[in-house]
């Protein structure tokens, strides 16, 4: 399994998180805020193109991955619009930009998601379609809610109101990420698939082998280590602790990648989308 996948899959992912959350935000945060993570999320993106896999590109790749790699580049230009012209004279085209690269973003997860589930069972697919869009809410979302609490030492004056707003929906996106795993793991483990084609896959043996480590390390980083910090941003956001919520939220973005990461290392590894 060529590392280049799993960091394919983890930087489109969050640069699509990025991108999917700029309408959250509040127009108060100013224009370079927007700018910034606009062009954060064209960076990812076409880091992520560049670390494509060399199937995608061949005359052998799935309809799937092919067009999810088109959806995916079409992304990548509408966030570079988007950034091109956040505070600029084009700016009323950027509710339809917006349009365009919400949903030319679902599009790439959900095609990327059938094309690493294809073959499998419907349930399966659809908890691999639900693990995608879980992951880029999530680890975008985090990204986002970090950013902007660092924001506050540019406009001291912002509503802290912003800032729990954001990390309201960074736990929420922790919750659905949480049951996605779950409900992914117990399928694994109640109706044992196929790992690889042609050979038997245990997922219970697994994670009890010392490959298992790598999902037991997901769990823990992943899940449990933002479930914990975030909870923690949140209540220190609710005393206007802005510099104190930011501190939090550095490393709460650094456990959701690590976390997304390993993830992503594990679904290739076992077809288990957690």
């Amino acid at each position: 399994m060529p590392l280049s996948t799993v960091l394919f899959l983890f930087l489109a992912h969050l640069g699509i998180g990025v991108a999917f959350t700029l309408p959250l935000v509040s127009r108060q945060a100013g224009v370079k805020f927007f700018r910034f993570n606009a062009g954060l999320a064209v960076i990812l993106l076409v880091t992520a193109l560049a670390f494509r896999p060399a199937g995608i590109v061949s005359t052998v790749a799935s309809p799937a991955a092919s067009r999810a790699l088109a959806a995916l580049t079409v992304t990548m230009f509408a966030v570079m619009l988007y950034w091109a012209t956040v505070g600029r004279m084009l700016a009323s085209i950027r509710p339809l930009l917006m349009t365009v690269i919400v949903a030319s973003g679902a599009a790439t997860l959900l095609l990327q998601a059938l094309a690493i589930a294809e073959g499998r069972p419907l349930p399966a697919q659809v908890l691999t379609v639900a693990s995608f869009f879980s992951s880029a809410l999530l680890s975008g979302g985090a990204c986002t809610a970090m950013i902007l609490g660092h924001w506050y030492l540019v406009i001291p004056s912002m509503q802290v109101s912003h800032l729990q707003s954001i990390v309201k929906v960074h736990i929420v996106s922790m919750i659905v990420r949480v049951v996605v795993v779950g409900a992914a793991v117990f399928l694994a483990i109640a109706t044992p698939f196929p790992g690889q084609p042609g050979l038997g896959f245990d997922f219970r043996r697994y994670v009890m082998s010392v490959g298992g480590i790598f999902f037991w390390q997901r769990v823990l980083f992943g899940l449990f280590g933002p479930a914990l910090l975030s909870f923690l941003t949140w209540e220190t956001a609710k005393i206007r602790s802005t510099q104190s919520a930011t501190g939090i939220l550095y490393v709460d973005f650094f456990t959701v990648v690590v976390g997304e990461v390993l993830a992503k290392y594990v679904l290739l590894a076992t077809r288990v989308p957690v």
